[in-house]
């Protein structure tokens, strides 16, 4: 087996072993069980159970940025680009839970991520918003007086949050693509520009 197909084997193997014992309980002998390699194979690529973790989350982020931007570059309203990053936000708590629960719970239980970190990857995913207001303001939809740069944490922290309750929820089930419609349409009806009063017909010639 080659050294990329074992590193992304301890990868997968840590994203269900995180999701199902949580970070702080689980071991790296479980990881290396879950991956069926030996636990030394597991300090060949990764220095301790944080690196797993961030690693975990810097591949699992990219991919969802390269795929993300790939599909967004086949629609040009900036309306419906917005509404397709909510859904394909919303959309991995659907279809990889273990992913979700991993990032939206047990990454933030990891101090080195939360308090070291440089998150670059989550930059890079907070732009991709922040280029969609640009491209509405640059076109006359969105309203001038919006940061781009601010909008984009505003949105990310509702579908953030979101997701978290979405995990969480025990008793009501919800559908995620509706849920990223109504959020989209909601941060659209408070971005869009104002309609300005058409001017009056004084009858003065």
């Amino acid at each position: 087996m080659r050294g990329e197909e074992k590193y992304r084997m301890i990868l997968n193997a840590a994203k269900q072993v995180f999701a199902m014992e949580g970070f702080y309980n689980s071991k790296v002998s479980e990881i290396a069980r879950e991956a069926h390699v030996a636990d030394g194979t597991i300090y060949l690529y990764f220095k301790n159970k944080d690196d797993i973790l961030i690693s975990l989350f810097e591949e699992e982020l990219t991919r969802i940025i390269r795929t993300l931007k790939t599909e967004l570059e086949s629609i040009d309203d900036p309306r419906d680009k917005l509404i397709k990053f909510c859904d394909n936000h919303l959309t991995i708590v659907e279809s990889d839970r273990a992913l979700a629960e991993v990032m939206q719970v047990e990454l933030r239980q990891s101090n080195k991520f939360m308090r070291e970190y440089k998150n670059k990857h989550f930059i890079a995913y907070l732009n991709i918003i922040a280029d969609i207001v640009a491209q509405g303001q640059e076109e006359g939809i969105f309203d001038d007086g919006l940061r781009p740069e601010l909008c984009a944490r505003v949105i990310f922290g509702s579908l953030d949050e979101l997701s978290t309750f979405l995990i969480t929820a025990k008793r009501r089930r919800y559908d995620v693509h509706e849920v990223a419609v109504m959020v989209g349409k909601m941060f659209l009806n408070g971005m869009l520009k104002a309609k300005q009063p058409a001017e009056k017909d004084t009858g003065k010639g």
